[in-house]
Parts: C-alpha cells; sequence; structure tokens
C-alpha cells in the first residue's frame, strides 16, 4: 500500500487536527482561533523526572483555567435545574465533595449519573465549567447527576497518587446507592471522559472484586484513557500513533501516568488502566457504552477494551464520533451543538434504558 494513503500521522508524520481532511472544519476553526493551549509550558520527555511531570501538569492546569471565564461567559441558564453540593467522608478519611443536579420538577425515580470528569485523573477539577455545563445538560434532559470532586495526581487538587482518586470516586458510587431513596433514583450509571472515563470503568472493576457490583447498573466511558502504554505505544494501538499530537499527545500522557503512578508500580494493575484486565476480572460486569473520538490518540484504546468486554461475554456497545478530537464531542457545545446532543441523546437513553 501506498503510505501516503494511509491516515494521519500513519501516512503523514507531519499531520495535525488542523491539516488532517478527516477533521469537523468547526473544531478546526475553533483550536486555530485559540491558538496552542499551554505552548508556553516548559517541555518535558517521557523520561522526565517525577516533580518535573508534576510541575507541567500543575502548569497545563493553570493555562487551561484561562479559557474559564470565557466558557462561564456563554453558559446557558439552567431554570429547571436544581444544584446543591453534599460532602461525605472517603474510605480514607478526607472529605469528598459532590455536586448533584437534579430536575426541578422531578416527578418520580429517574435514572442517575454519577459523573468523574476528565484529566487523566491528574488535572482539573468538577468545578470546572466545562463539567458544571455538561452536568447541567443532562440534569436539564430529566436525569440526576452526581459529579465527584475526587482527588487527583497533580493539579490543585493533589498531590495524590494512585488510588487515591479511585477510592474516592468508589466512596462516591456507594454513598450514591445509599441514597437512592431520597435521591429518587431508579438506576446508576457511572460515566466520565478521558481520565473519567479510566475511573468510571476501574471503579466498576473495583465493585466486582469487592462484591458490591449490584451498586452499578451500567457504565458510559466516553474516550477513555485506559491503556497507560503511553512512554513505548503497543504496535496493535494504531491511533497512538496515528492521531498522536492531535490535542493530545504520548509525551504528555506519558507525563501524566508518571504523576498517577510515581513509583511505576501499577502498570499492569486493572485499577490503574483497565485495559490490562483480564477475560476474568472483565466477566459479569454491568452493560457498557465505550465512546470514542475517530481523531483521537485514545480511540483504538476504547475500542480494544469494548471487544474484550465481549470476549468476556457482557453486552457492550461503541460509537465512534466522526471528525472529532479527544472528548471533541463535549469540548465545543456551541460550535458543534449537533455532535453535543447526540452524545447527550446516547447516555441519557442508555441510562433510561437501564430503569
Amino acid at each position: 500500500m501506498n503510505k501516503r494513503l494511509l491516515p494521519g500521522r500513519l501516512g503523514n508524520p507531519g499531520s495535525t487536527f488542523l491539516t488532517d481532511p478527516r477533521a469537523d472544519p468547526r473544531i478546526v476553526a475553533m483550536l486555530e482561533a485559540a491558538g496552542d493551549l499551554g505552548d508556553d509550558i516548559e517541555p518535558i520527555s517521557v523520561d522526565s523526572s517525577y516533580q518535573a511531570c508534576l510541575d507541567y501538569c500543575n502548569a497545563f492546569e493553570a493555562s487551561a483555567a484561562q479559557m474559564h471565564p470565557l466558557m462561564e461567559s456563554v453558559m446557558p441558564s439552567y431554570d429547571n435545574v436544581i444544584s446543591s453540593t453534599e460532602t461525605i467522608k472517603g474510605v480514607d478519611g478526607n472529605d469528598i465533595k459532590l455536586y448533584i443536579h437534579k430536575p426541578k420538577n422531578q416527578d418520580g425515580p429517574r435514572p442517575c449519573i454519577v459523573h468523574t470528569h476528565g484529566g487523566g485523573m491528574v488535572l482539573m477539577t468538577a468545578a470546572d465549567p466545562g463539567f458544571v455545563r455538561w452536568r447541567n445538560e443532562i440534569a436539564n434532559a430529566g436525569l440526576v447527576v452526581v459529579g465527584v470532586e475526587f482527588r487527583n495526581g497533580g493539579g490543585s487538587l493533589g498531590d495524590h497518587p494512585f488510588p487515591a482518586g479511585l477510592n474516592d470516586c468508589a466512596s462516591a458510587l456507594k454513598w450514591t446507592h445509599e441514597h437512592r431513596e431520597s435521591l429518587n433514583i431508579s438506576s446508576i450509571v457511572l460515566s466520565g471522559e478521558s481520565g473519567g472515563g479510566n475511573l468510571s470503568i476501574a471503579t466498576t472493576l473495583k465493585a466486582k472484586r469487592e462484591g458490591w457490583l449490584d451498586n452499578i447498573d451500567g457504565v458510559y466511558a466516553m474516550c477513555p484513557y485506559i491503556s497507560g502504554a503511553y512512554a513505548n505505544p503497543p504496535e496493535q494501538l494504531v491511533s497512538l500513533v496515528e492521531n498522536d499530537g492531535y490535542t493530545l499527545d504520548c509525551v504528555m500522557m506519558a507525563a501524566m501516568v508518571n504523576v498517577y503512578d510515581p513509583e511505576k508500580a501499577h502498570g499492569s494493575n486493572p485499577l490503574a488502566w483497565p485495559l490490562q484486565a483480564s477475560v476474568d476480572e472483565l466477566a459479569g460486569l454491568p452493560p457498557h457504552i465505550i465512546s470514542v473520538n475517530e481523531l483521537d490518540p485514545l480511540r483504538d484504546e476504547g475500542l480494544a477494551f469494548y471487544r474484550n468486554l465481549l470476549k468476556a461475554g457482557n453486552s457492550a456497545v461503541a460509537r465512534t464520533v466522526h471528525g472529532t478530537n479527544h472528548a471533541g464531542d463535549l469540548t465545543f457545545p456551541d460550535a458543534t451543538p449537533d455532535i453535543y446532543a447526540e452524545t447527550l441523546r446516547s447516555l441519557c437513553g442508555f441510562a433510561s434504558s437501564l430503569q
């Protein structure tokens, strides 16, 4: 085959999301207008020290926060949503803040989404405006949402390496299950994007190991960050090469791995990296939807996990959102409202089907 016919950087090592003909032109325009996020941050390599990787993550989070005022200025009003917070105790004795969003005129039990936000388990917070908007959109569609402010490996909520954040997500899920009646919920679906997709799946694996899997009715993982294999991408995960640098790159992700697991002791632990789970460890899990983005370096690990779920005999569906970069169906709600709305319908429809 003529190498030039191969997609992305497989055919052209200089390809970028902005130049790839498969990219949604509306997203391209948004990224061109925004410029390169974090291009003023001290670069790192796969061999950088833990402290250098931690500094990089902290700087990247601070750089991303520069967009928050703009995101807040275009945030719709949600007059039909009631928002509140609850602080619970985690298994490690720490406080965990939960953001609860409910439809104002809730007429009977509704499905609940326990949302674990993105950021590679080392960045961002549940209070960031993009995540607040997503939770409000779900509640505005008639579902109950519990957003988890888990401890991060780095950033403003760090430094808490694995398994701190996972423990917090498990505590939040158990609390939600214990309060099904007072929350007026009919089913519980774990859902998150990127690192939050990892935590949604890992919480489910943890629940199976510990015997409380009946707390979880389903999992909807978006662009899950689950292999941990970014310093040396395995050849079967072709998208790590094909789409490397398409707003997310392997060097950055390797640095985030270093922050999440600084002792490098959990590379084969499926609770840290769910793609490592065996067929036996996956057997008997609740229904899953794995949603990936066509032009995301993480695309193929999400699809590989989906296939592993099928091998284990589980109910699983995969969807690919074409033309989008990493989490692109959630990141540009005003530029690509049709894509954003379709992902919202998919998530809400899945949760409603499990009542």
